[in-house]
């Protein structure tokens, strides 16, 4: 688009985000076999994972018509090319039916995440490649895993049945496929890209990728495994319980000691991946149910956390706790959202993030009383206190933003309230 025309590039995004997610509604309350070419697939659980994708691109495609505003033309042609390609990419994984699709896609996509994070500026280039070395190195274990299951399918096709976990073949393959899923959707111990990105990379990046489009792709490629492509062992599924539990743990332990807002909130998206990978773990039909309604309720509400401190951040012009405050007052709607995200993560009811949470508990007390398994009290009890330490952390937020003394940068700063982009798109998250 030519340089006069810049806004052009912006409305072009939103329109064709706005398009894609209109298509996809067809392939979300329509027949789950409304395609099946061999190469692309939509089942309901691809299906269920297209419409929020679609939405969370137009939301931010919204957002970004404020946000980046008076940015170089350079800048703006590449993040708003690869916010689209972004959601081609996410679409093809999505829709892909066979396993070279899925890896074009999948190693696509860690490329935009790439370019998306340097755009930040300079200081923004290390975490760029810390992503890329670990989201790259992982989807390359996810090339050995595709050509192991190659191998013992004689087929590229990802529904020709699942394997059983027997040799040592098998579990390498299910291990590279649960590696790359882990990466993309931030689990400990391949969690470290995500702090960096959520502390260097523009609030839109981290509300768009790693927020929304990655975890979706991630637990998506997770469930895929699960369900799909391997017949899970009780060994398997009390691996990725006790992976649950130590990345919820271990995650919001380091947000607690966070005084940069953005790296507290990326903190908080890899604890909650935590939740996931416990529903998950339990192997019922309840532990699926809460791993995706927990998938889909996180991205509502940590894009809205994001958007919330990327708002912050243009305003004020810094993120550090302890150098804001008195916010409430000056950004009230931005306020309001940043507090019903907050209860929402922090599982307070009735809010959304209450309920899937509450699914989570009772899957992991059902699977420990038929299993006969009594780590169900460990793991319960982590996701417990998991949820109090983070309302402990985000009271630490809006205390320190909104709610304290202000400091002398933002008593000295000239605050204009959020403009309609932002205004529209907290508001439609926090809704939620």
């Amino acid at each position: 688009v030519y340089k006069r025309q810049a806004s052009m590039r912006a409305w072009f995004t939103v329109a064709v985000s706005a398009v894609t997610l209109v298509t996809t509604w067809p392939l979300f309350a329509g027949d789950p076999e409304i395609l099946d070419s061999g190469l692309l697939k939509v089942d309901k659980l691809s299906g269920f994972i297209l419409l929020p994708s679609g939405v969370f691109a137009l939301l931010v495609a919204v957002y970004s018509l404020d946000y980046m505003k008076g940015r170089e033309t350079k800048v703006t042609r590449l993040y708003y090319s690869c916010m689209l390609l972004s959601l081609a990419f996410a679409c093809g994984v999505l829709l892909a039916n066979d396993l070279f699709v899925l890896l074009i896609c999948w190693g696509l996509l860690a490329v935009a995440l790439y370019l998306m994070i340097g755009l930040a500026g300079p200081d923004a280039s290390e975490a760029a490649r810390k992503t890329f070395v670990i989201v790259g190195g992982s989807d390359a274990i996810l090339m050995l895993g595709a050509a192991l299951l190659w191998v013992h399918h004689d087929s590229t096709r990802m529904d020709v049945g699942a394997v059983g976990l027997v040799s040592g073949t098998d579990y390498l393959a299910f291990g590279c496929f649960i590696t790359a899923a882990f990466a993309k959707a931030g689990a400990i111990p391949l969690h470290t890209w995500l702090p960096d990105c959520g502390e260097k990379a523009d609030a839109t990046v981290t509300a768009f990728l790693p927020a929304s489009l990655d975890k979706l792709l991630g637990i998506y490629l997770l469930v895929r495994v699960a369900q799909d492509m391997f017949e899970m062992t009780p060994g398997m599924n009390a691996l990725l319980m006790s992976c649950g539990a130590i990345t919820i743990i271990g995650a919001v332990l380091m947000a607690l000691v966070q005084q940069d807002l953005k790296r507290l909130l990326a903190y908080h998206a890899v604890s909650q991946v935590g939740y996931m990978l416990m529903g998950l773990g339990t192997g019922s039909v309840l532990g699926l149910a809460a791993c995706l309604f927990h998938m889909l309720n996180h991205a509502i509400y940590k894009s809205c956390l994001f958007l919330v401190a990327g708002v912050v951040q243009k305003k004020v012009g810094l993120v550090d706790l302890d150098r804001l405050g008195g916010l409430a007052t000056r950004l009230p709607l931005t306020f309001a959202a940043c507090l019903v995200a907050a209860l929402s993560i922090s599982g307070i009811p009735p809010f959304n993030g209450f309920a899937s949470k509450w699914m989570v508990y009772q899957a992991v007390i059902e699977a420990g009383h038929d299993n006969g398994n009594m780590l169900w009290v460990v793991w319960l009890t982590t996701a417990m206190v998991g949820s109090a330490l983070t309302l402990a952390s985000l009271v630490k937020v809006l205390h320190s933003v909104f709610l304290c003394k202000p400091s002398p940068q933002v008593r000295r700063a000239t605050i204009q309230r959020a403009k309609w982009p932002a205004s529209v798109t907290m508001a439609s998250l926090a809704s939620v």
